[in-house]
C-alpha cells in the first residue's frame, strides 16, 4: 500500500511538473498575488485605502506554481506595515513572505478647543481632520456620534486625536439618585420610585432600594430608570 502511494504521489508530482513545463515563478506574478489578497482583505475599510507591496527578489530561484495561495502570517493584520505570506503545495512546496503596506486615509476627530478632565463634549467642542488612520493610536474616533455627550477622563490640548479609551459615557443612573423603578411582567407594567444603590451606564445593571426597603436590582436605563424584569 505504501508503496502504491508513493507511486501515485510521484505521478502526481510529475504531471504538475508538466503541466506548468518545469518553468520558474514569476516574482512579479507572486507580488500582484499578494497585492490583490491585501485589495480583497481591506474592501469595506472606511476612508480611501491605498496599497504597496515590495517586489521580491529577482534572484529568487521558485518552481513554477499552478495555485499560489496568499495568507496572513500568525500575528499580521492588514494595517500598516505587513507582511503576506504566498505558499505553494505542488509540484514543489515552497513559501515566501512579502512586505507591504497598507494606508487608510480617512476623517477623524479632534478637539476644536482645550478640554478639561471631567468635561461632556459637545458638538462645537470638536473638528475633524483627515490623515493615515494606520499611523495613528488604536481607537481612534472617526464620527463625533461616537464622542458627543461623553466624558473626557484626561484633560486634553486643542488638535488632539480622540481615542475611545480617553472618554467614557455619562451614566444613566448615578448613586443615590432617585429613580424610576418599573416591573414588567407578562401583561402588566407597575412603575414606582426607589434609590440607586450603585451607578450604572445605560443597559448595565445598577442595584436599587425601593421606598419599602427593599433591595432590588434591574437594567438602567436613560432618563433615571431601571427596569426590572419578572
Amino acid at each position: 500500500m505504501k508503496t502504491l502511494l508513493a507511486t501515485l504521489l510521484f505521478m502526481f508530482t510529475q504531471i504538475a511538473v508538466a503541466q506548468t513545463g518545469g518553468l520558474r515563478q514569476d516574482p512579479a506574478a507572486v507580488r500582484q498575488i499578494a497585492e490583490q489578497f491585501l485589495h480583497a482583505q481591506t474592501r469595506g475599510l472606511p476612508g480611501q485605502v491605498s496599497i504597496s507591496v515590495n517586489k521580491l527578489d529577482p534572484r529568487l530561484d521558485l518552481a513554477a506554481c499552478a495555485a499560489p495561495q496568499a495568507f496572513m502570517p500568525s500575528g499580521s493584520r492588514v494595517w500598516g506595515k505587513t507582511t503576506v505570506g504566498i505558499r505553494c503545495t505542488v509540484p514543489t512546496p515552497w513559501t515566501v513572505y512579502i512586505q507591504a503596506k497598507v494606508s487608510v486615509v480617512a476623517d477623524y476627530i479632534v478637539t476644536a478647543a482645550p478640554l478639561a478632565q471631567g468635561q461632556i463634549i459637545s458638538a462645537s467642542d470638536l473638528a475633524t481632520m483627515q490623515g493615515d488612520l494606520t499611523t495613528l493610536p488604536t481607537g481612534i474616533i472617526t464620527d463625533a456620534a461616537q464622542a458627543i455627550g461623553r466624558t473626557v477622563t484626561l484633560s486634553l490640548q486643542a488638535g488632539s486625536a480622540l481615542r475611545q479609551d480617553s472618554l467614557r459615557s455619562q451614566p444613566a443612573v448615578q448613586q443615590g439618585q432617585t429613580v424610576r423603578l418599573v416591573s414588567v411582567g407578562p401583561g402588566f407594567q407597575v412603575s414606582s420610585e426607589g434609590q440607586a444603590l450603585t451607578s450604572a451606564g445605560e443597559g448595565q445593571w445598577v442595584q436599587a432600594r425601593t421606598q419599602g426597603g427593599q433591595m432590588i436590582r434591574g437594567i438602567a436605563k436613560a432618563g433615571g430608570v431601571v427596569e426590572v424584569s419578572y
